[in-house]
């Protein structure tokens, strides 16, 4: 999972460098996923140990802060759905890099998830 964390890490600061990059170089805040991805670099790379109990504290920490990014962008996952049904926004370059997020972060949360059942289910199991 440490190895998955950085990848989202990676995809979540391509996304902010493409949406700043989109918006002409003229929003600084389309960067704001891209430093959300740094922090998921270094949960991944604090994760990467032999030692379980380190590996466990870390991705429990990156799954809570997806969790909440999350919950966070839902309205701007509804105003994705908006978007796609005609409705005008003043920026929907922005309206769209946020549903990306929101989205990833949900994908995210749900490996996680699946993850920690599985290695809950191998625990109890030997």
């Amino acid at each position: 999972m440490a190895k998955l964390t950085i990848a989202f890490g990676v995809l979540l600061i391509l996304l902010g460098i493409t949406g700043y990059l989109t918006t002409g170089s003229a929003h600084p805040t389309a960067l704001i996923p891209s430093g959300i991805g740094v922090f998921f670099v270094l949960f991944g790379v604090m994760a990467n140990t032999e030692d379980s109990k380190k590996r466990m504290l870390w991705m429990h920490i990156s799954v809570t802060v997806a969790l909440l990014v999350f919950l966070g962008m839902i309205p701007s996952a509804i105003d994705t759905i908006r978007l796609s049904r005609g409705a005008s926004f003043p920026h929907p370059i922005a309206v769209e890099e946020k549903g990306a997020l929101c989205l990833f972060c949900l994908i995210y949360v749900l490996f996680c998830v699946r993850s920690f059942i599985s290695a809950r289910r191998a625990r109890l199991v030997s």
